[in-house]
């Protein structure tokens, strides 16, 4: 087992730990869909089927050619997918090949928790903000149960979700990395601290939506280390003593990638006692790339990155 499958199973543990804490009717957490929401870390193909597509190297490493994510082989999402013998999700925006029996994914490279006023083509952020990809679900959700109760036969339900499965389906979110890049770029730290109870409730209305539909099992992703991301060397380079930590990364960002993830987390506690019938699971997401970025001398050579993402 290669090291970014024993970092999946660490999260498939804590997901399943949940399961067993609220008594769930199936401690082995398996579900039949998952539906994710998220960013270039969970992206599956939805900004290249909606602008130009990732080109070559990217998917070299797995599939062997661009294969629609930021990654030279499979994401977090894929490991998850493979755990809980699922196909690897469908982008929603891709029209071609796609198959949404066992779910569907609304994730797109550059997307953010709350809409930001500029476009793809200035600093890469995704027009589909987590608001917009709950619409695409809420939509995708009607249209597919209008399409399943019209269809004829089995042949032309094969491609399509079951409707009564939403209800038993993971629910995942992967998002707010590049709210905090945005951030960075466009304030002051505490102008970003000003944002980050409007970004977390956000998210939380994201998720109180699909429970209200019938969703019960989520699984919300923190932000990693974001001061770590080799994007940072390229536009420092005169830096004063003190910028960077031990392991070469931006301690001031890291430092407001926790007071986020600290306010995230208390608001999913919050969200537990809000919605009494759900199962929400909070990955740290932080601590488990930061261990192994930290303990690279041990581990060998863990990753293979761009300029601006970790790649497993």
């Amino acid at each position: 087992m290669g090291l970014s499958e024993v970092f999946v199973v660490f999260f498939f543990f804590l997901s399943c730990v949940k399961c067993v804490e609220l008594k769930d009717s199936s401690p082995s957490c398996s579900f039949p869909a998952i539906y994710n929401f998220g960013d270039s870390n969970s992206d599956t193909g939805g900004i290249s089927a909606a602008f130009v597509p990732i080109p070559s190297p990217y998917g070299q490493g797995f599939f062997h050619k661009p294969f629609g994510r930021d990654s030279d082989g499979r994401v977090i999402l894929d490991f998850i997918a493979e755990k809980l013998k699922l196909p690897y999700l469908s982008a929603y925006l891709n029209s071609l090949g796609t198959n949404y029996r066992h779910g569907a994914n609304f994730a797109t490279g550059g997307s953010t928790i709350r809409k930001q006023n500029e476009t793809i083509f200035q600093y890469g952020i995704s027009p589909f903000s987590l608001d917009i990809q709950i619409v695409q679900f809420n939509q995708f959700k009607a249209r597919t149960k209008q399409l399943y109760q019209e269809a004829n036969n089995s042949l032309e339900r094969s491609k399509l979700p079951v409707p009564e499965e939403f209800a038993k389906a993971l629910y995942t979110f992967d998002i707010g990395q590049n709210d905090l890049s945005v951030g960075f770029r466009k304030m002051n730290f505490d102008q970003i601290r000003e944002t980050m109870p409007d970004i977390v409730n956000q998210l939380a209305s994201a998720v109180k939506n699909i429970y209200e539909q019938g969703g019960r099992s989520f699984w919300i992703h923190n932000t990693g280390p974001i001061g770590c991301m080799p994007v940072n060397l390229f536009y420092k380079h005169d830096v004063p003593a003190g910028y960077f930590d031990q392991y070469g990364c931006v301690k001031d960002q890291n430092t407001i990638a926790v007071e986020f993830n600290k306010k995230l987390k208390d608001r999913v506690v919050k969200l537990r006692t809000e919605l009494p019938e759900a199962a929400i699971t909070y990955v740290d997401v932080y601590a488990a790339k930061y261990g192994l970025i930290s303990n690279t001398k041990n581990e060998g050579n863990l990753f293979i990155i761009d300029m601006n993402h970790f790649i497993y």
